[in-house]
């Protein structure tokens, strides 16, 4: 066995319902975040963390906010935090508002304005695309030290304070393109901090700006995904780090407007989280953010929503690294994000705490207790969860998916995922269970359409899938098999560690590094908690040597975000997200068998996804009204491909 150090997603680590919340906890995190501020303070007034390298512009500021909220909650009003607060602000006013047009901007639609904004990065002309962004943090910051600092900083530093960030305002709106990125979760952060500074200084036009700019800017730019409109994150709606941020500027939106846009728009954003979030939390929907979970910045919106869908949004997996605040150096709040930890520390919301006992089914996925399948817009599974382990699409010459793959006799391969015109779908709950039937038309190489059925049932631990595939129209020399998915990452304590991948390709059992193991033993495969077991043969086959492999043996360090950001279009990751991962050519392939004595002209494959091995002992038959598949923990009638008299799909799920 070769073993390894482990490999750990970056940012994706426990549920972030878990964490302490309640006012001891809090004022405990606060106290220590002041204390340490303040201790690193320097002679010149400086709060800033001096191992960042980048988002400056906001952190100073960030940090006196942070210590308005100690003052406003009356956990700290000693004069040593008075000091602080005051000095910090003046450095802040002195050294990092800059009114100068920084070398390189290309945004900007009135040059030379002197009108102040904040640095992504102080040395001129260095990145200064994140000036916005940046200058949007620092507005943020300021209206909560405008809102709570008062008594706290002197009358000249609120005056003067107000006037800086009615120019970044300006700046915003005026002197740059409006949301440059194309990033909608800053959109929507420039809109909180317009109408919270409109309202503190009474300007009503600032308010109807800050309006005019979320209806136009925003909500005119969303995508539909799976039913849903979702705010555009760098190009793409499927975003992991920025949605749950998204979350918590519609909460403040709406706490500082009243505004029922907001409640509507975040909503939509919540059931989407909610749609796609296995049943632990762990959230896969796009590469480029699949391993940078937010922290602090998404935790108000994620309570605050949890609630209005009923839904327990707080088992997304979140970084522990920046729970309550932001922190590039351990243990020193950075000031970066804090208007966050200032939200989150003066609500009083609380978390949607009610697990389902029922098995909870959308459209796009099935969950009951420890098991779930989330799937794509054209209803193919691109994650299971089950053994405290998240199982993605595998992809087989540039095909995503998890389900029937055809291989002709020329080497051509096809993965009959992708289906040709609308897709049926039945659920079902009962004796325990939870099923869903989704049933598809998919195309062949031939161009001959062939009915595709998919059926998940799960009692809670486990997931069991069934598959039944008229292979009657294919070739006789076409080989059958099912392509399971790809083992990617399982709970380890409080992280989640990548299932590594080390072996020879063509068709060698691939071994995980200790601890995990993934040798194929009969019809089982162990691969981190999981075991994954076929009623029939299972293998595996791991792909050549190359850039453009996922799990080869140069990338067996490689997370898939970071494969994602090698192959794609710019090195820092901008444009479509999606990109790079679409590069990818193949994955391992663990591969199953149909069953022995599926019925004539059928292919019946049956899997099962669980925290331990199991017999699978299954037969098939053909019924009246469809195929009897008959398993040791279920009997399922899945119904002819054309349904029912009215064309609905029938499906009947029972105990054995």
């Amino acid at each position: 066995m070769t073993t390894a150090a482990a490999v750990y997603l970056p940012s994706q680590h426990a549920s972030v319902h878990d964490l302490p919340h309640d006012d001891e906890a809090l004022r405990t995190v606060l106290a220590e975040a002041v204390s340490a501020a303040i201790g690193r303070q320097r002679p010149d007034g400086n709060l800033e963390d001096l191992a960042a390298v980048d988002d400056i512009g906001d952190m100073a500021l960030g940090v006196v906010s942070l210590l308005c909220l100690s003052w406003h909650r009356g956990d700290r009003r000693d004069t040593e935090l008075v000091d602080a607060a005051r000095r910090g602000l003046d450095f802040v006013l002195a050294e990092r508002i800059f009114r100068t047009d920084n070398p390189g901007e290309p945004f900007l639609r009135v040059r030379d304005s002197g009108l102040p904004y904040a640095r992504y990065v102080l040395e001129a002309g260095d990145h200064p695309f994140g000036d916005w962004p940046s200058t949007v943090w620092a507005l943020l910051h300021a209206v909560n030290v405008l809102e709570f600092g008062r008594g706290l900083i002197t009358e000249a530093q609120w005056t003067a304070l107000a006037d800086v960030a009615t120019g970044f305002w300006r700046w915003l709106t005026e002197a740059s393109m409006f949301n440059p990125q194309q990033t909608a979760n800053q959109a929507i952060g420039a809109v909180v901090a317009g109408l919270t500074l409109g309202r503190l200084l009474s300007e009503k036009s600032i308010v109807d700006d800050a309006m005019f700019l979320y209806h136009s800017e925003v909500r005119a730019a969303r995508v539909v995904d799976r039913g849903l409109r979702l705010p555009v994150e760098h190009g793409a709606g499927h975003d992991q780090n920025y949605l749950p941020i998204s979350l918590t500027f519609l909460a403040r939106a709406y706490q500082v407007s009243g505004e029922q846009c907001f409640l509507e728009d975040g909503d939509e954003i919540a059931r989407h989280l909610e749609m796609r979030l296995s049943a632990r939390g762990f959230d896969y929907g796009g590469p480029r953010y699949s391993e940078q979970h937010s922290g602090c910045e998404g935790m108000l919106g994620l309570r605050f929503f949890s609630g209005r869908v009923e839904a327990e949004l707080g088992r997304y997996l979140g970084d522990r690294r920046v729970a309550y605040y932001n922190a590039s150096t351990p243990g020193l709040p950075s000031g970066h994000f804090a208007f966050a930890t200032v939200w989150f520390f003066l609500d009083e919301h609380r978390w949607y705490r009610a697990p389902a006992e029922a098995p909870v089914h959308t459209r796009y996925s099935l969950r009951h207790g420890r098991a779930s399948v989330s799937l794509t817009g054209d209803l193919t599974p691109y994650l299971i969860d089950a053994g405290a382990t998240a199982v993605i699409e595998s992809i087989v010459d540039h095909q995503h998916g998890i389900g029937p793959l055809v291989r002709y006799a020329d080497g051509r391969r096809t993965l009959l995922t992708r289906p040709l015109g609308p897709s049926r779908v039945r659920d079902v709950t009962g004796d325990g269970l939870g099923a869903k039937l989704v049933t598809k038309a998919v195309v062949s190489w031939d161009q001959v359409m062939l009915p595709v059925q998919q059926l998940y049932v799960t009692d809670g631990e486990r997931l069991h899938l069934i598959a039944v595939l008229d292979r009657s129209a294919l070739p006789v020399s076409a080989e059958l098999a099912f392509l399971a998915g790809l083992p990617y990452a399982s709970a380890d304590g409080q992280r989640q560690c990548r299932i590594r991948t080390v072996g020879e390709p063509g068709g060698s059992p691939f071994d995980l590094a200790e601890p995990w193991r993934a040798l194929t033993t009969g019809g089982t495969l162990l691969a981190g908690g999981l075991a994954l077991s076929a009623a029939a043969g299972l293998r595996v086959e791991n792909p050549p040597q190359g850039p453009a492999y996922f799990n080869s043996a140069r990338t067996a360090e490689m997370t898939l975000e970071q494969l994602s950001f090698w192959l794609g279009d710019d090195p820092r990751g901008y444009g479509n997200p999606d990109a790079g991962w679409r590069r990818v050519i193949a994955t391992n392939h663990v591969l199953a068998d149909p069953i022995f004595d599926s019925p004539h002209g059928r292919a019946v494959f049956a899997l099962c996804y669980g925290p331990e091995p199991v017999a699978l002992d299954v037969s098939a038959e053909e019924a009246p009204d469809g195929v009897l598949v008959r398993t040791p923990f279920f009997t399922a009638l899945v119904g002819h491909p054309a349904g029912d008299i009215a064309g609905e799909p029938v499906l009947r799920v029972g105990t054995p």
